[in-house]
């Protein structure tokens, strides 16, 4: 499975970012996507997740501004970003799970400037 992340880079608060997803491998509406992020010194969290039904699930932190989608015929998400904050910085990163199996991608980079 391999899984290409897109679309970090440098934003002042206040603006948007789109990260892109493109999954490898099988389109199966098994596998619960989602993104999550990790900064230096802290562990890797949850930002939003989406099953293949569409089901959403974000972290407190970001509800109402961000908003992942899916395409399972592409075998894609996205997380539109807005108003982001610099508590926001962080590499992003993409995964598919199911069950016990999870995996992710290398990483793409937000960084907010205030």
């Amino acid at each position: 499975v391999q899984l290409q992340a897109s679309g970090g880079g440098l934003v002042q608060a206040g603006g948007s970012l789109r990260l892109s997803c493109a999954a490898s491998g099988s389109r199966s509406r098994i596998y619960l996507m989602g993104w999550y992020r990790q900064v230096p010194g802290k562990q890797r969290e949850l930002v939003a997740s989406i099953s293949g039904d569409g089901t959403t699930n974000y972290a407190d932190s970001v509800k109402g501004r961000f908003t992942i989608s899916r395409d399972n015929a592409e075998n894609t998400i996205d997380l539109q970003m807005n108003s982001l904050k610099p508590e926001d910085t962080a590499v992003y990163y993409c995964n598919r799970r199911y069950g016990a199996v999870s995996y992710f991608g290398q990483g793409t980079l937000v960084t907010v400037s205030s």
